[in-house]
């Protein structure tokens, strides 16, 4: 019987071929631990530098009152699976979990009240404005007056692309104040007005244009959408970090803490990255420069635009502001038995005004790992800070002053007295909200940096800042840039005028 004969010489010139391919990936955050993976596990011989001393950014963890607990990323998006599917990549044995409770709810409501997200809404919008879950929220006023959206004529449907636009012209304040903005602004640091609508909830515009009304148009695409949730790992993301650091040092990946990329430079061919050692004494050290054929940024926007900004040529690149809101999060252990039955779900959500707080998020409701290991009565809560335009209101406490106050926040937004005593250990961290994908604007901005990179040769740039926000985003797109870079460099691939 016959069969089919494979040149391996071919085969053997690529593998070779990358194998003396260098590839250097600045920061050690989630996008530049995938991009280097996607390298190596195709034999190129690559090299990670973080100017902190840990990898992993957003995704971290903190010992507090003797739990083990993440910090910044708790969880991704399940829609498109790409996260799923790099965890069973790199973390066969993990145990993916979704939460125990996802109930949502609205707090700072006049007279201090509170309510539950209705059910049927698409970024809070409504379906059915007189529906009690909504009449309860938005008051009989706000109900009359989203009603309004039934009967106005089908003037400009469908063209509006801003969101709180969109929503104060059809369905007015209360349904913008009171149900959108409080989403936008916990969950993505935005103000409505500044979320495509496009992006944000695709097929809303076209489905207003089907049914003529704004409620008409939720329901509408509340049918046809497909659904999405959230997943995480038992045990915390950190596992993740972890494993993609663990599989790249199986790939003889050389990594370097400590080192802070200062310059990139191209010359005859190829770039060098110029580094200074930040370590603490006694830390490995790495050499002062690393040569190589590719190069991906996977830093913050700051960082990144000053570093292109030189290898580009266009010292305009790093005048552009970064886009984000300052949020601090202040994680506390409380000892609150009260809290065991979850009283307002996993996420409540601050009306803007209504509280120093944006938002907490109840981790202990939420997933029942960290239920477990916490023990009945201690309860985890994540406690957020910071809007558009305005600063946390932490800004400028001590930690122990801005654990006091998110204590009392969380009283108020769960609507249970807790007080100082119930406090068994508090964290504090500080972060750059990066807006998401759905920002008006954003498109064309992320469109216009990677014209401008991908007219040098050899040279990528993946990260949240040009992404959006979320770990599904970022991952999606640190594995399609560093594809794009490894088809470049290994198959001789032209770079984009």
């Amino acid at each position: 019987m016959g069969g089919v004969t494979v040149p391996t010489e071919p085969f053997q010139e690529l593998v070779d071929h990358a194998r003396d391919t260098r590839v250097v990936v600045v920061g050690g955050g989630i996008a530049g631990l995938v991009a280097a993976w996607e390298c190596a596990k195709v034999g190129m011989a690559v090299t990670l530098v973080e100017a902190s001393d840990r990898l992993g950014g957003t995704i971290g963890s903190a010992r507090i009152a003797g739990l083990e607990l993440e910090t910044g990323v708790t969880c991704w998006s399940t829609r498109g699976g790409t996260v799923r599917a790099l965890v069973d990549e790199v973390l066969t044995d993990a145990a993916i979990v979704r939460p125990r409770d996802d109930r949502e709810w609205i707090a700072g409501l006049p007279k201090g009240a509170a309510a539950p997200l209705p059910t049927e809404q698409v970024l809070g919008i409504p379906a059915n404005p007189w529906d009690e879950s909504v009449r309860r929220i938005i008051g009989w006023d706000g109900t009359w007056r989203a009603y309004v959206d039934r009967l106005r004529p089908p003037l400009t449907i469908g063209a509006q692309r801003s969101l709180g636009r969109l929503v104060h012209g059809r369905m007015g304040d209360k349904v913008l104040d009171r149900l959108v903005a409080p989403l936008t602004i916990d969950r993505f640091g935005l103000d409505p007005v500044d979320v495509d609508v496009e992006i944000a909830a695709p097929g809303l515009s076209n489905a207003l244009t089907r049914t003529g009304w704004l409620g008409g148009a939720v329901a509408d695409v509340r049918v046809d959408a497909p659904s999405a949730s959230i997943e995480g790992l038992d045990g915390g993301m950190p596992q993740l970090a972890t494993a993609l650091a663990e599989r790249l040092a199986e790939r003889e990946v050389a990594i370097h803490t400590g080192a802070l990329a200062t310059g990139l430079v191209r010359d005859d061919g190829r770039w060098t990255v110029e580094l200074a050692m930040i370590a603490p004494e006694g830390a490995a050290a790495a050499p002062d420069r690393l040569h190589a054929d590719a190069v991906i940024v996977a830093t913050d926007e700051p960082t990144a635009r000053a570093l292109l900004a030189a290898a580009l040529g266009t010292p305009a690149f790093a005048d552009v502001a970064a886009a984000g809101v300052a949020r601090d999060v202040v994680t506390l252990v409380v000892d609150a038995p009260e809290l065991d039955a979850a009283p307002r779900g996993a996420h409540v959500h601050a009306v803007p005004g209504g509280s120093r707080a944006t938002g907490l998020v109840h981790e202990t409701a939420r997933w029942e790992w960290l239920a477990r290991e916490a023990g009945a009565g201690r309860h985890v809560l994540r406690v957020a800070f910071g809007a558009p335009g305005i600063a946390p209101a932490t800004e400028g406490l001590s930690d122990a002053d801005a654990a006091v106050m998110a204590l009392a926040e969380a009283s108020v937004l769960l609507g249970v007295h807790l007080d100082e005593g119930r406090i068994a250990g508090a964290r504090r961290d500080a972060y750059t909200l990066v807006p998401p994908a759905s920002t008006l604007g954003r498109r064309e901005r992320t469109d216009a940096a990677r014209v401008a990179i991908s007219r040098a040769p050899g040279l990528a740039a993946v990260g949240a800042w040009l992404s959006g926000s979320g770990l599904a985003q970022v991952v999606a797109d640190a594995q399609e840039e560093a594809d794009s870079l490894r088809h470049q460099v290994l198959w001789g691939a032209e770079a984009t005028e």
